[in-house]
Formats: C-alpha cells, structure tokens, sequence
C-alpha cells in the first residue's frame, strides 16, 4: 500500500516530493505504538481525489509526488536510528526535492532537520504540538520525543527569532521550561489563544514570524484535541480540532516550504481510522500547498 495510491519511487525517473515512511517509536516515553504511524496514515489516504477544492489545486497532479517506502530504524539504539534516517532523507533530497515523513515519534525530527540544514540553511520552524519538545532530557536521556527541538537549537538547525510552536497546552514540569523554551528563540501560539483571537490571526503571527526564510513544518498529532486524534501516545486536552487545525495550515499558501513531518500517530488506540484520516488528510493540504510554494 502507498500513501493515496502514488507510484513508488521504482516506478518514476524523478519526482517532485518524496514521503517517506519512517516507522520508529523508541523515543517515546509514554504510550509507544507510532512505529506503526506510517502504514495507519497510507491505510487513512485512501479517499484522497486528484483536486483540492479549497486550494484550488492538484496535489498529485501539478508535481510528482512518490512513496518512497520506510526506512529501516534500529528500535534498539536510538543514535543509530537517527543516523540511518537522516541518510535516508539526505538521498532523498539530492535531486533537490520536497521530502514528507510519516512517523514514528518526534524523535525523527531532529535527522530530517539536519538534512534540511545542509540544503537549505536554518529554517524557519513551524512547529504543532501539545509539547514544547524542548527539554534537555529524558531519564537522563539525550535523544527522545520530547528533546528533537532542544538539540535542533544546539546545532543552530532552525532560525531563533523566526520559529514558533502552535498548539502547545497541558501541564509542565517547572516555569523553567518557558524560559529555557524562550531562550532557545521560540514564540509560542496556545490553543486557548484561539478563543481570544481567529484563525486569521493565528495564521498572520505565524507568517509574520517565519518570513523570509524556507519554512518547515513539523505536525505532532496531538496537536488535535483527543477527540478529533485519540490515537497518539500522548494525548492533551483541549486541542485544535481537525477543522481548525486545517485551516491554520492552508493560510500557510505560497510560503516557501521545504518539508513536513507527521509524528506520533499510533494506530493501536485509533478508533475507526479517527487519527489515520486527520494525518492522511493533513498531508494532503500541505501536499496542497507544496503546488504553489516558491
């Protein structure tokens, strides 16, 4: 099964966006089960069509858009992993292409973000999340799904000053995390934001913020209140819904996007494909935007 019944990266001679499966979930710290994100989220696509109406675009027809499979991620050593995925996003992005990954837990935004770097210089990181994913460390622990955006910093991977978190809610460990988070160049946008402001404003502080460097997004399902996304390892309430979500992401129209990841569905406490379907269809709207993007 490919994501929305696309050709497989044997089947082209070249291609315009790549989505890589990247089945890993040794990050994570609460409910695993996102190793099983990529093949729920293909399973989610199924009833995606050739036309967006609301972008008034093709997704697959104005670029060629491949699955080009999973990578192979140790879940037993988390650094090999990290090393083996960026690799896979390194060859996937040499003919200058727009890459997609299906994870796995967030754990995998930290390779993608490398590879980003090395093409394209630090970007501006549009980051959906219930969590910072900022904190130094887990169990002692460098490398997981709450730490990518942390060592992203350290390695001067994003643009302080132009990235921002949107979603964030829940409880932290210490106001410290704030502070650290700020230090490290973020804004932060909260879902209770939204009921003080609208979507068009939530989208115009997220342009504002980003512009004038490549933009990569990174979606943590959870991003969505667990009503709209109950399979995810560590659902928050008081999240977006998939409407909302939805229509922040499409006000992000002709913004020179690099790339996205999908992370933390965990198909084992989906219920009828709830979570599969709002990932499938999150990245058919960035698919969406990728059309008209500089």
């Amino acid at each position: 099964m490919t994501f929305a019944r696309l050709p497989r990266l044997d089947e082209v001679t070249t291609y315009d966006v790549a989505i890589l499966g990247i089945p890993f979930d040794a990050g994570t710290t609460y409910r695993p089960g996102a190793r099983f994100g990529p093949q729920g989220i293909r399973a989610g696509s199924k009833l995606l069509r050739r036309y967006h109406p609301h972008l008034e675009t093709e997704p697959f027809g104005g670029q060629q858009v491949i699955d080009a499979g999973d990578i192979p991620a140790n879940p037993f050593d988390i650094e090999e992993a990290i090393t083996a995925i960026q690799s896979g996003a390194d060859a996937l992005l040499d003919n200058g292409a727009r890459l997609v990954a299906l994870g796995g837990d967030h754990t995998i935004a930290l390779p993608l973000l490398r590879s980003m770097q090395a093409r394209h210089g630090p970007v501006a990181l549009i980051h959906f999340d219930a969590h910072l994913d900022t904190w130094d460390t887990y169990f002692g622990a460098r490398y997981t799904h709450g730490t990518p955006f942390r060592r992203a910093s350290e390695e001067g991977l994003f643009v302080p000053g132009h990235s921002i978190h949107v979603g964030i809610r829940g409880p932290l460990y210490s106001a410290v995390d704030l502070t650290d988070d700020r230090g490290m160049g973020f804004d932060i946008i909260g879902t209770w934001d939204l009921d003080r402001s609208t979507i068009d404003g939530v989208v115009e502080r997220i342009r504002s913020r980003v512009d004038g460097y490549p933009v990569y997004v990174s979606i943590d399902i959870d991003v969505l209140d667990p009503a709209f996304a109950p399979g995810t390892g560590t659902p928050e309430i008081g999240g977006f819904s998939t409407r909302e979500l939805a229509a922040i992401l499409r006000g992000l129209a002709r913004l020179p996007l690099v790339g996205l990841d999908v992370v933390e569905v965990a198909p084992p406490y989906d219920h009828a494909e709830i979570t599969s379907l709002a990932a499938a269809n999150l990245v058919y709207d960035v698919l969406g935007l990728f059309v008209d993007s500089p």
